[in-house]
């Protein structure tokens, strides 16, 4: 039986991170969707590795880093990693209302910059994917057919797949086409 997912709804912070509702319209690269993929195999019970997933909206850049647990500084350790591999700056970070994003950690993390540098951060609406369907199409294609549904708990195999992050990326974001929609056409109701 596959855990679909683990995400739980945070209840800290709601009101100070703005829900972003509209399409991201972004001619300038930096404005990250942010998702965790869960590699708990049949059973979420226990400690297992996550991988955090950064899709950039504009130029489609993916970046990821697997992290043990969903805990909020595990996390912002990793954005920090992810932040110092992009080839441009961080601008804006947009997630769903899981409490692994939604904490003040994370918070502390966009808002406690250079203040002509402060990371936007929003969030989806809650029970949305579609909100962000960039990261998730992503989820799919650079975590999921890489590591299938297996449970990873270990030390090792944390290692083994940062690793494998790190050989692929060049690879996956410069070498592999990536398609977007370029314009919309509407003739009647179609």
């Amino acid at each position: 039986r596959r855990v679909y997912g683990t995400t739980r709804p945070g209840s800290l912070l709601k009101q100070m991170i703005p829900v972003k509702t509209d399409h991201w319209d972004v001619s300038l690269p930096g404005y990250l969707e942010i998702d965790l993929v869960s590699h708990s195999g049949a059973s979420a019970a226990g400690e297992f590795i996550y991988t955090l997933d950064c899709v950039d909206i504009a130029t489609g850049w993916v970046e990821r880093q697997a992290v043990m647990g969903k805990g909020e500084l595990g996390i912002v350790a990793a954005l920090r990693e992810i932040e110092q591999r992009l080839p441009f700056a961080l601008c804006g970070i947009d997630s769903d209302n899981g409490s692994e994003f939604i904490n003040n950690q994370l918070f502390n993390f966009c808002q406690r910059r250079a203040k002509n540098h402060v990371v936007q951060f929003t969030r989806s609406r809650p029970y949305k994917k579609d909100d962000n369907a960039h990261v998730e199409q992503k989820n799919w294609t650079h975590v999921r057919k890489l590591l299938g549904w297996d449970r990873y708990d270990t030390l090792e195999a944390l290692k083994a797949i940062n690793d494998l992050y790190e050989q692929l990326r060049i690879f996956q974001n410069l070498f592999q086409p990536s398609m977007k929609l370029s314009n919309k056409t509407r003739k009647g109701s179609r």
